[in-house]
């Protein structure tokens, strides 16, 4: 079994650290460990990658799903790997007004379907902590969002953490109060509901690149900025492909053209990191399995355990 965070923070002092000083190990698209590549091409997708769906059919897809898989494990397997923060892209299906599906490129399951998962997980272990970052809406009115966050009260319901100031959030505060999921929502509806956090409080910033060295830069970089907001943050260290990186790659496919070959220099920058108010709190990944990429995040909540200790003998 993989590390969990409340084993590292067992003891009752060390329980009141800011989880947004903390590490937390996510997954980069976390749903689409299943994309149904007989679906549309989704409204995250260019005009024209629609257009040559049209003309290619189901080579094309066959082609976009090697694209838009980034994850192998499925929800339960990723929280049992120790993947706490999920990344989460939202759409309506054409013909298909009210049910709503994870896309990306491709439509992959419904979106109660995976939350009901996550939360049968939450069940029975009542001290993990969980984010559901919702971040990209396609093809969705008010009334879908409406039907959006009912779907979260019914499945979550008193485990939902209300929104309230970053330094508030303790485990113990989590604890006492028995929440175990954090909602953030990136859209205006979230300030009508008190369980829903604003998407600004959870910042994701995107290198948007296939070079590893850049993508480390860009961490670096971004991380600097992080001490003035006063938020929880996401470390995106994942590479994205381009045109011509797919051109290249058409049979083999995103984790074996760009994510294997590239995860020493990203795991190495991940080894280096510090939690704290200057450091990581939130590290995603592609393919999380491929290397122990959630228990060497989680791992890192030592380092900020050390310096607590040594303030307190001083």
């Amino acid at each position: 079994p993989s590390l969990r965070l409340s084993q590292v923070y067992c003891s009752k002092n060390k329980q009141t650290l800011c989880i947004f000083l903390a590490s937390f190990s996510g997954s980069h698209d976390s749903f689409s460990f299943w994309i149904d590549e007989k679906s549309p091409v989704g409204l995250d997708q260019p005009v024209v990658v629609r257009h040559l769906a049209g003309i290619f059919r189901s080579l094309w897809k066959k082609m976009m799903k090697k694209w838009s898989v980034t994850q192998s494990l499925n929800f339960i397997e990723q929280l049992e790997a120790g993947i706490r923060y999920f990344d989460l892209r939202i759409s309506r299906k054409p013909g298909e007004e009210n049910e709503l599906y994870f896309i990306h490129g491709l439509f992959g399951s419904k979106v109660y379907d995976g939350l009901m998962e996550i939360n049968n997980f939450l069940k029975s272990h009542s001290k993990e902590v969980i984010f559901l970052d919702f971040n990209h809406y396609y093809a969705m009115e008010d009334i879908n969002h409406e039907y959006l966050i009912e779907m979260l009260k019914e499945i979550f319901g008193s485990r939902l953490c209300r929104a309230n100031l970053v330094e508030e959030i303790t485990l113990q505060y989590l604890w006492d109060r028995n929440y175990q999921v954090l909602v953030f929502y990136h859209h205006p509806m979230a300030y009508r509901f008190p369980f829903l956090w604003p998407g600004h409080q959870m910042p994701a910033p995107w290198a948007n690149t296939t070079d590893a060295q850049k993508l480390v830069q860009f961490l670096e970089k971004t991380l600097s900025e992080r001490a003035r907001r006063r938020t929880f943050h996401v470390s995106q260290a994942i590479l994205t492909p381009h045109a011509k990186t797919v051109i290249q790659g058409l049979i083999v496919g995103l984790r074996d053209s760009l994510v294997a070959r590239n995860l020493p220099i990203i795991m190495n920058w991940v080894k280096c990191q510090k939690p704290g108010v200057n450091g990581v709190n939130i590290i995603t990944s592609d393919f999380v399995e491929l290397v122990d990429f959630a228990t060497t995040v989680i791992k890192l909540n030592y380092l900020l355990l050390h310096d607590k200790t040594k303030r307190e003998q001083v």
